[in-house]
């Protein structure tokens, strides 16, 4: 059980011990039998018996949020930290709409989480009654899967193959919409809660096909310039190890998506950096000029490929995954496996194993040789920080770096949408999975603040840093009360550029510089004073001098939240960036340098 009661949280509660049971009181010790600790949510008219059924029990805890996007924001935190569902609990009508966004970005991003609607009672739903929301049509083409429940007595079966689907195959988010009628504390059933269930329409794939292993191996034993190529697949199967021991055996250059660092260690020197469209020069490179790609758990997604037409034309691929819609449906997979990454990895690691394979070492020493050559010439520059200030003014590179420093790497990092997100992906490397947390392929702002109270109720004692901008915080900036409320000594950092910086930068490069709706006119509040009308801490930084023992202090205030407020040069661009519509070796490298004519 989480020591929430180190968050202020008490209990003071009758177990729920009666053999028969309302909807509500079945949902609720549902989710306590499929080991649910606590659920994030705001409650509203149509989920009160829900509520009053949480009252009466201690084995589930409520977070009261602020928001209902927070809520599954949080959920959605807690999931990708932990490897567990995340739950999330929400009334009907503008509640259940307000959770769209964080439903959306769970789906994108493939994160197990559960999401309990209230709905107004059976009878009224298809009449515009008050608070009324058909939240099973509104949420149909960003879940895994929804139900309606039409009797309290499937309620436990329901929760069953709810979290049955969210957390097998390719994960996901599952809404559970109950009608007030169904949680009626006057009416009870007997209560049963299924072991397994059967659904015959529902067999995701475990282990690929051993002649498809096979052959990958054959193509791996003649592989000149090979690149492994991991994305958040890898995280959710929990197959880190298993990719580590293949690249170490393999010695083959890795790269990672966004959603994938941490997967493989970002300080290992086999490590090329992020790929795509902010990838490392290195990175692009090697993926557009090699001969062999072994995909696992990545999507080949347009921030990826840029052109697919383009990309990488000489290497064979060899992609593993566990959605099959997902296997060749960007770029032609030569050998497709589809199955769980663990057990995909698992008996490709086998085969090899068995054989006495005979690579051509000088090829490959040739190739990792051309890679160093690569980072040499423009890869990223981390040490920055030493530089001291450029123009008189903090790059926000420099400010990820202190973060870096100060935490030892250690942290779990989660982050909202935009410049900054790039900067801490570039800059922090992640040594472990699980702690990069961020919204990838929905790209949501606000998801930095409400998924760092997921995390740090999962690791109360771990260092859980937000990494923002003073757009994003501003999303969901009322959660600064929930963390008040359960006392999170989350660390926000601040990179404040008083702009849209990636919407601004878009402008400078393709627009002329016109800055159409994305600077504030100076109307940014004082971050410093609104932290600090939440009871929290709040330290302002305008002076590169400053910046390391800020980051210190922040760092060092382990029961207090801190909201650190840096001013960053704002004509800062996010370098290097792909050429739209182009192949991976057309990059900008700087505002004026580029890798083509």
């Amino acid at each position: 059980m989480l020591n929430l009661r180190k968050f202020g949280v008490t209990f003071n509660r009758n177990l729920m011990d009666k053999s028969n049971k309302s909807g509500a009181e079945a949902l609720i010790h549902s989710l306590h039998l499929e080991g649910v600790e606590l659920m994030f949510g705001y409650p509203g008219g149509a989920a009160l018996h829900i509520y009053d059924a949480i009252f009466n029990q201690n084995y589930v805890e409520h977070i009261l949020v602020r928001h209902e996007q927070g809520a599954v924001h949080a959920a959605d935190g807690y999931a990708r930290a932990t490897g567990k569902p995340g739950v999330a609990l929400v009334t009907s009508g503008p509640g259940a709409t307000n959770a769209i966004t964080g439903l959306a970005t769970a789906y994108m991003d493939s994160t197990p989480i559960v999401v309990i609607s209230g709905q107004v009672k059976s009878n009224l739903i298809g009449t515009d009654s008050f608070q009324e929301t058909d939240m099973i049509g509104v949420s149909r083409p960003i879940v895994k899967h929804s139900f309606l429940v039409q009797k309290a007595e499937d309620i436990p079966e329901i929760v069953k193959k709810a979290f049955h689907i969210a957390t097998t195959g390719r994960p996901g988010p599952v809404v559970i919409d109950v009608p007030k009628d169904l949680t009626d504390p006057e009416y009870k059933f007997e209560f049963n809660y299924p072991k397994q269930v059967n659904m015959r329409s529902y067999n995701p794939p475990k282990e690929g096909d051993i002649s498809r292993i096979k052959e990958a191996v054959d193509l791996i034993e003649a592989a000149k310039k090979p690149v492994i190529y991991s994305g958040g697949g890898v995280i959710q199967n929990d197959a880190s190890d298993e990719l580590i021991a293949l690249a170490k055996l393999l010695n083959f250059p890795v790269t990672n998506t966004l959603m994938g660092l941490g997967a493989f260690p970002g300080s290992d020197p086999q490590f090329m950096g992020m790929l795509g469209m902010h990838g490392t020069y290195q990175a692009n490179m090697a993926m557009h000029n090699a001969d062999l790609i072994i995909a696992v758990g990545a999507r080949f997604d347009d921030r990826i490929t840029n052109d697919p037409k383009q990309f990488s034309l000489g290497a064979k691929k060899i992609h593993i995954d566990v959605d099959a819609a997902s296997v060749s449906k960007i770029i032609h997979a030569d050998i497709p496996i589809v199955g769980s990454a663990k057990e995909c990895l698992s008996a490709l690691l086998q085969e090899l194993n068995s054989r006495d394979l005979k690579f051509n070492e000088s090829d490959l020493s040739e190739w990792n040789q051309q890679i160093s050559a690569w980072r040499d010439a423009h890869g990223l520059n981390h040490s920055l920080l030493e530089l001291g200030p450029q123009n008189g003014k903090i790059l926000p590179q420099q400010v990820v770096q202190s973060l870096y420093k100060e935490t030892n790497g250690d942290a779990f990092i989660t982050s909202d949408v935009g410049q900054h997100q790039m900067f801490a992906a570039q800059y922090y490397h992640f040594d472990k999975p699980r702690q990069w947390i961020n919204s990838g392929g929905l790209g949501t702002m606000g998801f930095g603040l409400p998924s760092a109270m997921g995390v740090q109720l999962a690791f109360p004692e771990s260092t859980v840093a937000c990494v923002t901008g003073e757009g994003s915080i501003q999303m969901c900036i009322q959660e600064l009360s929930t963390c008040l409320q359960y006392a999170l000594p989350i660390k926000i950092i601040n990179i404040n550029n008083a702009a849209l910086g990636m919407v601004r930068q878009w402008q400078d490069m393709q627009y002329g510089g016109r800055h159409s709706s994305s600077t504030y006119e100076n109307s940014l509040p004082d971050f410093i004073a609104l932290a600090e009308s939440y009871g929290h801490i709040g330290i302002k930084v305008t002076k590169f001098d400053d910046l390391e023992a800020a980051m210190k202090e922040c760092i060092s205030l382990k029961d207090k939240l801190v909201f650190l407020d840096v001013d960053v040069d704002p004509n800062e661009h996010v370098y290097p960036m792909l050429e739209a519509g182009n192949a991976m070796d057309h990059m900008w490298l700087g505002k004026e340098e580029k890798t083509w004519k």
